[in-house]
């Protein structure tokens, strides 16, 4: 179950909720991440259109992300809307809080085998981590990469110890993709057949290049994997390769690196 926050949502934020009571012109919904907290999603935010019907959008129990509208501080009313988020966020904020769970249930697993009430130790371990991190999550996935992330924190060595072991075997690395663009132009009766060789041999170089035809004699070239320095390498031998086997040819090539970025998908 996702942590509770203490206090109030900020309006925009996305929530995720539980449908409790539908009436004719209203639907009334706890937020799962927030304690004791009640939001109100009038008929006219539930859907873009008319609704005839409101049970045929919501049912009692269904979980829902709204967005929230307005806050009264004072009676701490808090209003709602489900058709004011988009498909795209929905799916955001449905990976993020299953980011958290995970690393909820690797400090459950952990207090468990500390035999220490969970709460605390969440809490201990909170209060560490979000000095450096936003997300627990955002820590266990960097801990993956750079095993001194958790040792800067200071946790007592079986705590460390502890927490190392399980996050390793819950949480794989991040996928890194890089991508480059390819120029190649032959002037010979073969130019074609030229490039088309050494663009496939460029791909053979290892499983993880990927080469697309983007049109004008321009090859995009990507490569995901598990860090970046493994990932320059392999598009590096890609493109040399391929620049060695064109100018053996007589082909014109060049290439252009272009910015890093890193994927937001984490394998599960």
């Amino acid at each position: 179950m996702v942590k509770k926050n203490k206090g109030l949502p900020e309006e925009s934020d996305l929530v995720l909720c539980n449908v409790t009571k539908i009436y004719p012109h209203c639907v009334f919904a706890n937020l799962d991440e927030y304690e004791n907290k009640q939001g109100m999603i009038h008929i006219s935010e539930i859907s873009p259109g008319r609704i005839r019907n409101i049970q045929d959008y919501v049912k009692i129990g269904k979980k829902i992300i709204c967005k929230v509208l307005s806050i009264n501080q004072e009676r701490g009313h808090i209003d709602l809307s489900l058709r004011r988020v988009s498909e795209g966020q929905k799916r955001e904020k449905a990976e993020e809080i299953k980011r958290q769970q995970k690393a909820e249930k690797i400090i459950e697993f952990v207090a468990d085998k500390l035999k220490t009430d969970k709460q605390e130790f969440y809490d201990v371990v909170e209060s560490k981590v979000l000095t450096e991190y936003d997300t627990l999550h955002d820590a266990f996935e960097d801990f993956i990469v750079d095993d001194t992330v958790l040792k800067k924190l200071k946790f007592e060595p079986k705590i460390y110890e502890l927490l190392a072991e399980t996050i390793r075997q819950r949480i794989k690395p991040p996928e890194v993709s890089i991508e480059g663009e390819v120029r190649m132009r032959s002037y010979g009766p073969e130019g074609v057949d030229l490039i088309k060789k050494i663009l496939v041999d460029g791909a053979k170089t290892d499983e993880v290049v990927i080469i697309r035809y983007k049109g004008g004699g321009t090859y995009s070239i990507s490569v995901t994997y598990d860090n970046y320095k493994d990932a320059e390498r392999i598009m590096k031998t890609a493109v040399d390769l391929m620049e060695e086997e064109s100018n053996k040819s007589k082909c014109e090539f060049s290439f252009q690196r272009l910015e890093k970025k890193q994927s937001k998908k984490a394998a599960a």
